[in-house]
């Protein structure tokens, strides 16, 4: 079976008040239309179009991939009208998946029940009871509890209303049979519309059985109308992945108060504290303790490393045993080899770090590369930018480094080197001496402070 799949992502999404198309709008820092479209692929589709209309070419612009085909909707008319201008993308399919932009939810599991249940008949809907169904089309069923029709919300009746099993939208369909079904679409309803879910109807009354299939978590099928509902899917997805990885072994200090936007890969007998915020592709080895209040994006961390409160990691690379923080920050491109310590109010950036070297206090460390056992003290600066150009700074092994130092790049500071405390370091330093650039300490005894007149 060939499946196809047209993924309905046309819509402005008025109640979101944002010039940003609706289907764009992040969910765990991933738009929601890219979360159905990862969907699709896992469904094994050999085709995927994607219906755009609101925000024009900022849609197709923000997924670049090839295997996309993108359909315009020049005017909205509808859910039939949307799927009828994709019917050209779905040549050769056999059976043709709906899904639409802003229900990013839809897993896995239940996509392959709906598809097991389209084996058996041209047309399988999901469906899904809540408890309150109210502005969705109901599933109207007869006595013997096959399905008859979907009835809209704003074409029901009372007895209609009282349904409380609701059409997710999301449907699997013989694609020749579609075909012939949106043909005979027609929009005398209160929307003036072409509901795609009157082909339900059309496909009864030729004789066929319709058949359903539910998801396992309505939360699933969940669409995205505005930020409040945007916010309850944040929090049901964030939790699902809170208690996926409490189950692999990870001490998770407060679930509700985590967020994984990305891929997290983690050894054994890793902590995170609260409000931990992991974002991108992040690896964490064995027994890491990462503190409350920080962010880790596109990283690799070692193993044995303590993290401490309020730190903010982004693309760097960790190596075992280091300790970082408090309230410290690591930029794009700094490498810390293993037993590094990082202090509170450092900030390194596109730097290398070499084994057991200290910046413990007040520092930045920029486009430098520092080699094993250096001390560097505390209020450090290397100066690597002149306002047009970076420069580097190379510190040798063994090297030590005195409180309030400027290391004007590019510079070198020899192997075994110390530079003084207060120091302006605008030469290269041999290995094993002394630089020293500090004014000369002048005293006067019996001095006395100015005294008002």
């Amino acid at each position: 079976m060939k499946l196809g799949v047209v993924i309905l992502a046309a819509g402005q999404g008025t109640r979101m008040m944002s010039s940003l198309p609706k289907v764009l709008h992040p969910l765990a820092e991933k738009p929601l239309l890219g979360h159905v479209i990862d969907a699709a692929r896992e469904s094994g589709a050999e085709r995927i179009a994607v219906v755009y209309g609101h925000g024009g070419g900022q849609v197709p612009e923000c997924f670049p991939e090839a295997d996309l085909v993108w359909v315009e909707q020049a005017q909205r008319l509808g859910t039939g009208h949307a799927v009828e201008q994709a019917l050209p993308a779905m040549a050769g399919m056999d059976r043709v998946l709906v899904l639409y932009g802003d229900v990013p939810l839809i897993g896995k599991e239940t996509l392959a029940a709906l598809l097991q249940a389209g084996q058996q008949s041209p047309l399988a809907l999901l469906t899904v009871i809540l408890n309150d169904p109210t502005g969705y089309g109901r599933i109207v069923r007869d006595e013997k509890l096959n399905i008859r029709c979907i009835v809209e919300q704003k074409d029901a009746a009372p007895e209609v209303l009282a349904l409380r099993e609701i059409n997710t939208g999301i449907m699997l369909v013989d694609a020749a049979r579609l075909e012939g079904w949106i043909g005979r679409l027609e929009n005398n309803n209160a929307q003036g519309e072409f509901y795609l879910t009157d082909i339900v109807g059309m496909a009864v009354g030729e004789g066929v059985k319709v058949r359903s299939a539910q998801p396992k978590d309505a939360f699933e099928v969940m669409g995205v109308n505005d930020r409040v509902q945007l916010a309850e899917l944040e929090r049901y997805l964030q939790r699902l992945r809170a208690e996926a990885l409490m189950r692999s072994g990870v001490t998770l200090r407060d679930p509700d108060r985590f967020d994984l936007r990305g891929t997290l890969t983690v050894g054994r007998d890793v902590e995170l504290d609260v409000n931990v915020l992991i974002a991108g592709d992040v690896v964490l080895g064995d027994n890491v303790k990462v503190g409350a209040n920080s962010v880790i994006r596109n990283s690799r961390i070692g193993d044995s490393v303590l993290i401490f409160e309020n730190c903010v990691i982004d693309n760097s690379v960790i190596g075992d045993g280091c300790q970082i923080g408090p309230f410290a920050r690591l930029r794009p491109n700094a490498e810390l080899a293993a037993g590094v310590r990082i202090g509170n109010f450092v900030e390194i950036k596109k730097s290398q770090v070499d084994e057991g070297s200290k910046i413990n206090h007040l520092s930045y460390i920029g486009d430098c590369t520092i080699g094993k056992a250096v001390n560097v003290g505390a209020g450090t600066i290397t100066c690597n930018y002149d306002g047009a150009n970076k420069f580097r700074t190379v510190i040798e092994d063994n090297a030590f480094i005195g409180s309030d130092t400027q290391l004007v790049a590019p510079v070198k500071v020899g192997a075994g080197a110390t530079v003084g405390a207060g120091s302006t370091i605008t030469k290269d330093v041999p290995p094993e001496s002394l630089a020293l650039s500090r004014a000369r300490q002048i005293g006067r005894v019996g001095w006395k402070k100015p005294q008002k007149r």
